[in-house]
């Protein structure tokens, strides 16, 4: 690698600052470190982080405010494709990653820089989105992953910044590895690594203890439009000030808390503790009013498109053609995705109370069993021939083979004595 500057993701935490002048001994490069704000709830003093940095030896020290470019490009898309990884985690922290990993090669390019760096370990699942982002993006930039190649563990971080006089906020007393954005805060290491302990209250941050919560409910009316959320009781907002707002009302409720065991993409178990009661909210939400606006074979179709997005974002392939297909099935499905959702938020639970849109597929008078009822019974019967007609053609032709009781005693139920 020839002698030029590299460009590092910097958080301002104890990996990237170390990093900043272990790159130096190591490679022999001048620094330009890049943090990028996505609207961390604990917002960080930003000209501090910049001051920070070049402190620590960094010949530039850049700042970018993505946060609505977070929002409108990563997050929403997300929302409306469903994306929950195994179910549970709202991606926050890996939607931020492929950004984070664009912005490093658009400001190498402009800079002019051989490489880019950050501050991701070797078991991590953010090396692989880092990387596989930037080699997609640009691959003749070379990268450079500090903390995965110094081999330090904790401790030996904290003696390397303390023999350098690099200021670091992490102790070994207070040994939480902690990332956040407006998406969400993910909390882990320490006690949280032996998943029979009860997460304590001080990994949490932006939620109340469910218990602590108000004992009485708050309703809050969420309005959509093509599954993009836009407004809350009536009143407009943009996406960045809709999640924040979203976080505070759902965080005080005890809204949002995860504690999820995650296969990593690496092939280990992970514990981690999430925060994001603004994801939690509107995913519920979202989810209520597609089960009003979309046919029953789209829905069942979308829920393992919803997988797959999820896995895809998690595994780092955000800028891929895999991707593009997933996303243009996605936004085909929201068409219809609009109307208002009416929220229930109680002791850390988010709830539907009601749900409306003019393109709603249910229809009263077909549904009940009142006098307005317009549905033809008749025609069931019709129905249920031609349904059953495989069924009844099966049992009729192939009884004599399909009786084994070795067989149909797993799934026929024995007889029961009657009185």
């Amino acid at each position: 690698m020839k002698n030029d500057t590299v460009v590092l993701a910097y958080s301002g935490g104890l990996d990237t600052s170390i990093a900043v002048k272990w790159i130096q001994e190591t490679y022999d490069m001048d620094i330009i470190t890049l943090t990028v704000d996505m609207g961390a709830k604990e917002g960080r003093d930003l000209d501090e982080v910049r001051q920070k940095a070049l402190d620590v030896g960094a010949v530039k020290a850049l700042v970018a405010d993505a946060r609505e470019v977070f929002v409108d490009h990563f997050v929403w898309p997300a929302l409306q494709a469903g994306a929950l990884y195994e179910g549970v985690y709202p991606l926050a922290t890996a939607l931020a990653r492929p950004l984070i990993a664009k912005l490093l090669v658009d400001t190498a390019n402009k800079e002019g820089s051989a490489a880019v760096a950050h501050g991701c370990t070797g078991k991590g699942n953010d090396q692989v989105r880092f990387e596989v982002g930037v080699q997609t993006l640009n691959p003749s930039l070379d990268i450079i992953a500090p903390a995965r190649e110094w081999g330090m563990t904790r401790d030996d971080e904290l003696a390397y910044a303390d023999k350098f006089d690099i200021p670091v906020e992490v102790t070994s007393e207070s040994p939480y590895s902690i990332d956040e954005n407006l998406w969400g805060r993910s909390c882990e290491c320490g006690i949280l690594e032996d998943p029979w302990v009860e997460p304590p209250e001080d990994a949490y941050s932006w939620t109340v203890n469910p218990a602590e919560a108000p004992d009485e409910p708050q309703y809050v009316e969420i309005s959509f439009e093509k599954g993009l959320p836009v407004a809350i009781d009536g009143e407009e907002m943009d996406g960045v000030a809709l999640v924040e707002k979203l976080n505070e009302l759902a965080g005080a409720h005890g809204i949002g808390r995860l504690d999820h065991v995650e296969n990593r993409l690496v092939g280990i178990k992970s514990r981690e503790i999430y925060e994001a009661p603004a994801a939690v909210l509107l995913t519920e939400a979202h989810r209520a009013l597609e089960t009003l606006t979309l046919g029953r074979d789209t829905q069942r179709f979308k829920e393992m498109v919803s997988q797959r997005y999820a896995d895809m974002v998690y595994d780092g392939l955000w800028y891929t053609a895999f991707h593009q297909n997933l996303a243009a099935y996605v936004q085909s499905s929201q068409r219809a995705v609009t109307g208002k959702v009416r929220m229930k938020l109680y002791k850390g639970k988010a709830t539907k109370a009601g749900v409306q849109s003019d393109y709603s597929l249910y229809s009263k008078t077909l549904a009940t069993y009142d006098e307005e009822d317009a549905f033809d019974h008749q025609a069931a019967e019709g129905f249920i021939n031609l349904h059953g007609l495989s069924a009844r053609t099966e049992a009729r032709h192939q009884r004599s083979v399909l009786s084994d009781e070795s067989v149909t005693a797993r799934i026929m139920p024995p007889e029961i004595e009657m009185d």
